[in-house]
């Protein structure tokens, strides 16, 4: 018996711009920031001109504790948003520019 020849409704998909590692990745980025006081962070960080602070700065204009702030930039840092630098007993946060045009691309 011969089968009659499937039709596609659709033309086919483009290929996707991700790999599965990549997206794999991504989602974990995705899920650091999906919580609201770290998008504020990524963004008071990144609005000084200096594109750093130090992670004593940001717990009065968040209203958080300093080991909530330290937690949030800890976690920001392992998934690569952010690069650190100890200057004596503080630490300093940098935005990692590269990672957010990553994102930017990826968004547009």
């Amino acid at each position: 018996m011969k089968l009659p020849k499937v039709t596609s409704c659709c033309t086919p998909l483009l290929s996707g711009r991700l790999t599965v590692d990549e997206a794999t990745h991504l989602a974990a980025i995705f899920r650091v920031l999906s919580e609201p006081v770290r998008l504020q962070m990524l963004s008071l960080i990144a609005a000084q001109p200096s594109r750093e602070v130090c992670a004593c700065e940001l717990a009065e204009p968040l209203g958080l504790s300093q080991p909530t702030v330290s937690h949030h930039l800890k976690l920001m840092y392992e998934a690569g948003l952010l690069k650190r630098e100890r200057r004596g007993t503080w630490i300093y946060y940098q935005v990692l520019p590269e990672k957010l045009a990553m994102l930017r691309e990826l968004l547009s």
